[in-house]
């Protein structure tokens, strides 16, 4: 499960870092008021949290559902990457919504995660968290959280959507080197809030963003977003489903939540897909 462990003869074991272990008790207190909204389970172990969760919609988990998790032996990101979650250095949930209007009434959702996420970070730190198109959450360009968003439904009909979240809280040295890309924790941006306040702040700040959501859509969430854009008239290569790579300004995103690029001509393109992936453009630096 990636912890070490310290031995003394003759005394026992024990762990370098205690563990501020998931309290549904404690999670519960801190939401307060919002308590009733949500019905929060937490596992030692399971293969992923957005599988676990996904299979107890499927046998009709209630809006609100919300399943949390120490261990992710299988934990997934976008475009089927793995999640690397630690035991104790991790804040790994997903939340169940259902909703009448169908999956079209879903689009831009993941965005509107990510800036519920970043505001309950920002309860906690004075660092500039912002996001990045379309479900990362970062500091200083480095990784701090990352969102899955997966759907079922009719596109007019009932549907719902799993949203799973993947925090960092503490990664070690070891933990850092296996992440294919640049990550930052919240023990590094001097953030020491319990994971269980940490996740009810989430839990407040998504009912907060999922309340205007559900009446107005991604819309009335795209100032808010673009204004914590991290690429924000950034040179960037949008890498799209085919390998080909398009290269641009990023120029924020429209009311769907789709990305948008102003090419060399000034003119502005409209992207969107789960299969697109957004760099900076180094050439331009």
């Amino acid at each position: 499960m990636g912890l070490k462990v310290h031995a003394v003869r003759g005394r026992g074991y024990k762990l370098p870092v205690p563990v501020d272990w998931l309290d549904e008790t404690a999670i519960v207190e801190f939401l307060a008021d919002l308590a009733s909204d949500y019905d929060v389970r937490i596992r030692d172990s399971v293969a992923s949290t957005n599988l676990a969760l996904m299979e107890a919609a499927l046998e009709g988990a209630v809006d609100g559902s919300v399943m949390c998790a120490e261990h992710q032996s299988a934990g997934k990101g976008r475009r089927g990457r793995y999640w690397h979650a630690v035991l104790g250095g991790s804040l790994t949930f997903s939340v169940l919504w259902r909703f009448d209007n169908g999956l079209q009434s879903l689009v831009g959702l993941s965005l509107a995660v990510g800036l519920a996420i970043a505001r309950a970070i920002n309860r906690h730190t004075q660092h500039a968290v912002r996001l990045k198109w379309p479900n990362d959450v970062l500091v200083d360009y480095r990784k701090l959280a990352g969102i899955l968003v997966e759907v079922q439904g009719d596109l007019h009909g009932s549907a719902f959507a799993v949203v799973g979240v993947g925090l960092n809280v503490r990664m070690s040295p070891e933990q850092r080197d296996a992440v294919d890309q640049a990550v930052v924790d919240l023990y590094e941006m001097g953030v020491t809030v319990s994971r269980n306040q940490l996740l009810a702040d989430c839990l407040q700040e998504l009912h907060l963003m999922l309340t205007l959501f559900r009446a107005q859509g991604f819309s009335a969430l795209r100032e808010d977003w673009m204004a914590i854009d991290a690429y924000a008239d950034k040179a960037v290569t949008l890498m799209l489903p085919d390998s080909k790579g398009v290269v641009g300004v990023a120029a924020g995103v429209d009311e769907t939540g789709a990305f948008l690029l102003r090419d060399t001509r000034s003119a502005v393109h409209a992207y969107s897909g789960g299969e697109i992936s957004l760099r900076l453009d180094t050439r331009a630096r």
